[in-house]
């Protein structure tokens, strides 16, 4: 069973969840002065109109119609109802699925490259750099910035740069240039290689490269697939369209699932409904998803660090385990990041949302049983939500319950083959951090200044 949207009703308007939230934000710290950032600071790496939405409190920020027309070619993204799930799992639970595999980049990523290359191009801009974990970013800014006729840089994470080939492929054939990081063209890479040479990189590497890139031209900037404010402001387009199908199909959930990596993905579907609730609608539980080799709401701590290895970002507010963490190799590349936006980990300490972590070999079970019974294969970032609410429907089971589900399939999995490929040899294996490393890295996390808190 299917919810469709029109065109027409695609939203026009993006959903600041700032505007709803009561106990203020802590503020973004320059890395050097420690002092809190303002728009000068941010300038040299982004456009002001995304400034502006960094820092905004308006409930609403209206959506380019250049963008809007962009978002056409594959929104409104469906909302189904996994029936086939249901009955394989014999629950009582309704359990439903956003499907944002639909996209150019087959994932979710697409609904702020667009945005952020939109408005780095009406500021004249000719370049942008990033970093991409699993790919599925790097593939969305590719596209946006051949929309707009842009350069695009890529450093890609090693682990999974080896592990997908293919996603290489696709970037460069939207026309992007893509480096395996740690690479040798960067000062911060160099000394990455020097100090491991067999390196898998993380994300927070491949973010100080291309940092590094980009503050060298003025005409080139640099662009973020997840963790700041206005990232996770482009994405709500798919929980408010969510919330229009839900009136078609006559329901609401009880519970918002969605995996988090730095918090896009989870902030994307699940902030419209955590507005709805701050707001004083119904309540629901939202659940963020993350692996349990990258534990940073679960198992590490809340506190100022930075958003990447070599110290170049802000000091963000955040849950962090210390931006010199080194997470396992795992096929969920794009879970494999440090710390958790800070509007997610604000939300977590307010206790607005909830945070579970999984294992792989758990996550990766699930994504077979959702391919079997629904058909469509998922990205292994997407098997953590499916996980995710096969315990909530088994657990509605088990109490005899009625309970509305609806997760985040935030891309599909055809460029992931060689992961699936490893579990069904039974080459995965899951991965469990000892403590000791946990606060080992944990201490490069600094306490809330006191002038601050």
């Amino acid at each position: 069973m299917k919810y469709f949207l029109t065109e027409d009703q695609t939203p026009r308007h993006y959903y600041n969840i700032s505007a709803d939230i009561t106990e203020p934000l802590l503020p973004p710290l320059h890395p050097k002065t420690k002092k809190p950032v303002g728009p000068e600071d941010l300038a040299p790496l982004f456009p002001m109109e995304l400034i502006k939405q960094e820092v905004s409190k308006d409930r609403y920020v209206e959506i380019p119609d250049e963008v809007r027309s962009l978002y056409n070619l594959y929104r409104p993204s469906p909302l189904v109802r996994a029936t086939r799930l249901e009955k394989q799992l014999k629950t009582p639970a309704r359990i439903y699925f956003k499907y944002e595999g639909g996209s150019p980049s087959g994932s979710h990523k697409t609904n702020t490259a667009l945005a952020q290359a939109y408005y780095n191009k009406q500021e004249g801009i000719k370049k942008i750099v990033t970093e991409t974990g699993a790919g599925q970013w790097g593939t969305a800014l590719s596209f946006a910035c051949a929309q707009f006729d842009l350069e695009c840089e890529v450093f890609m994470v090693r682990g999974s740069y080896d592990q997908k080939p293919y996603r290489k492929v696709i970037m460069e054939t939207y026309g992007a240039t893509v480096h395996a990081s740690p690479s040798t063209i960067t000062a911060t890479g160099r000394a990455q290689l020097e100090k491991e040479p067999s390196s898998l990189g993380s994300l927070g590497i491949a973010i100080s490269e291309a940092v590094e890139v980009a503050i060298q031209d003025s005409k080139t900037h640099y662009a973020l697939g997840s963790v700041l404010n206005h990232v996770l402001l482009h994405q709500t387009i798919i929980g408010q369209e969510t919330l229009k199908q839900f009136e078609l199909a006559n329901d609401y959930p009880d519970v918002v699932i969605a995996p988090l990596g730095g918090g896009s993905n989870f902030a994307g579907l699940a902030f419209p409904f955590v507005g709805e609730m701050l707001r004083g609608g119904k309540a629901v539980r939202a659940i963020a998803v993350e692996p349990a080799s990258c534990p940073k709401l679960t198992r590490g701590v809340f506190g100022y660090d930075f958003g990447d290895s070599a110290g170049f970002t802000p000091l963000l507010p955040m849950y962090s385990l210390g931006h010199d963490f080194m997470p396992p190799g795992l096929h969920a590349g794009g879970l494999r990041y440090h710390g958790a936006s800070a509007l997610c980990s604000h939300l977590l300490n307010m206790k607005k949302i909830e945070a579970v972590a999984l294992q792989q070999l758990e996550c990766f079970e699930a994504g077979l049983l959702f391919a079997k019974t629904e058909g469509i294969l998922p990205a292994p970032e997407a098997t953590h939500a499916i996980a995710q609410a096969i315990r909530e429907a088994n657990q509605a089971k088990e109490n005899g319950e009625e309970r509305v589900i609806v997760f985040n399939l935030c891309g599909h999995g055809h460029f992931d083959m060689s992961a699936y490929e490893d579990y069904c040899k039974g080459q995965l294996k899951n991965h469990s951090i000892e403590q000791a490393v946990l606060e080992k890295s944990i201490r490069s996390v600094q306490l809330v200044p006191e002038e601050i808190s």
